[in-house]
């Protein structure tokens, strides 16, 4: 009989040392290969797409520094590689490990990710484990998931219902939010809606197909969450190109609108030569970032005397319905950054706008939307009240700003 000798706690606590050095060199690896061929993905993907010089709009452009990030393996080192994207209101951003990002993402998040890319239920064990560790997935079976996702339409199904009649929404951010659809031959348009309540943090509120976006299907929306109750908001805030502001004026004609700033400044920008975009855009910010309704108008009319006589579309497209592009200066200053555009919505959704060309796509329009409520779903757990959130009882209550300024109790008396 062979007898293995004791190898005593010191020499016990250097193997174990080194089995976990071992797997967290694994880990290191296998999140490495996943960065690269993440890169390589979006790079094949977006390779005819060139300026007016020939020069490719998506190049590899080395690494970023270096950062450790905690997984179940423990903490690992990484240098992701980065990718130099000139691509107007676009720009890559990985979605396995995202900027900033320390932590690696639990298994309830990763899911809808992976299911939304089309992974069959065989397929998700393996690919968790190399972020999350085998024994982070031992129990992770096809039956499991299947059990998972019906839970999540459940979930879907109570949230489409939802009494919405004991809660107020300053803020309404709306947005269209495009997939590719595998197995039909329409991409699907899933009409987004996120609101700020009271207290200043963000709540999602609808997750809806529509078609083309059409007025009627915001319509639609819209009024099934009036017949749950929700109040009229403030302020709603969206792209100048969505049907969405005809259907809020038939179903709340009180709500004050908001154009999106960062879709008009991609809009204009792409009317204006490429030569002319980096002082365009600089111009342009400088009227975003006006600190008076005044200056910003001001603004404007000078960029209209520069660029109107060689490009009128470009100022046309800065005019259009100027004066909702400048509602923000009614409401706090403190809210100013987050109302002037739709990012409430777009960055959650930015990785996976990004990737639709590179990827399967959902293989169903029921599966894609779906996922979208569960990818936002899981998002909105991150998400930050607005800046000064006790303002936002102030704007419910229907106080007056000024260029962000509340209004003086004597001033509104005299008039």
């Amino acid at each position: 009989m062979l007898t293995v000798p004791d190898l005593g706690d010191d020499a016990k606590r250097d193997t174990l040392s080194t089995l976990d050095a071992l797997v967290r060199e694994g880990a290191r690896e296998l999140l490495m290969g996943g960065l690269e061929a993440e890169v390589q993905d979006s790079l094949e993907g977006h390779r005819g797409e060139r300026d007016e010089d020939g020069r490719a709009l998506v190049v590899r452009n080395g690494y970023a520094k270096a950062r450790k990030v905690t997984t179940r393996a423990g903490t690992i080192e990484v240098k992701a590689p980065r990718v130099h994207d000139r691509r107007l209101g676009e720009r890559f951003s990985s979605a396995i490990l995202p900027p900033y990002m320390r932590r690696s993402a639990t298994i309830s998040e990763v899911l809808p990710v992976l299911y939304l890319r089309g992974l069959s239920t065989g397929d998700f064990k393996p690919a968790l484990e190399a972020l999350l560790g085998a024994e982070a997935t031992a129990g992770l079976s096809p039956t499991t998931i299947t059990r998972l996702t019906a839970e999540w339409e459940h979930e879907y199904t109570a949230f489409r219902k939802r009494d919405l009649s004991k809660e107020s929404f300053a803020y309404l951010f709306a947005d269209g939010v495009h997939f590719r659809v595998r197995l039909e031959d329409d991409r699907l348009c899933t009409l987004v809606l996120i609101g700020v309540r009271d207290d200043g943090s963000k709540h999602l509120l609808a997750v809806e197909d529509g078609y083309r976006e059409s007025t009627e299907s915001w319509a639609d929306v819209l009024r099934d969450l009036r017949g749950r109750g929700m109040r009229a908001p403030v302020l709603a805030i969206g792209d100048g190109a969505l049907e969405f502001w005809a259907a809020v004026r038939d179903v709340w004609p009180e709500t004050r609108e908001q154009r999106c700033w960062v879709h008009r400044l991609a809009n204009v920008l792409d009317k204006l030569p490429k030569r002319l975009q980096p002082r365009a855009k600089q111009a342009l910010h400088e009227i975003m970032n006006a600190e008076t309704r005044e200056l910003a108008q001001k603004e404007i009319e000078a960029f209209s005397d520069k660029y109107g006589a060689k490009y009128p579309k470009a100022v046309a497209s800065l005019r259009k319905d100027e004066d909702k592009l400048l509602s923000f200066y009614d409401f706090p200053a403190e809210h100013w950054k987050h109302i002037r555009s739709t990012n409430a919505i777009e960055s959650p959704f930015a990785t996976v706008r990004l990737r639709q060309r590179v990827t399967k796509g959902a293989g169903s329009r029921a599966k894609a939307l779906l996922m979208t409520y569960k990818l936002l779903d899981m998002a909105q757990l991150r998400w930050r009240k607005l800046n000064a959130p006790a303002l936002v009882e102030d704007v419910l209550r229907g106080a007056r700003f000024i260029d962000g300024l509340a209004e003086k109790t004597e001033e509104r008396s005299a008039a």
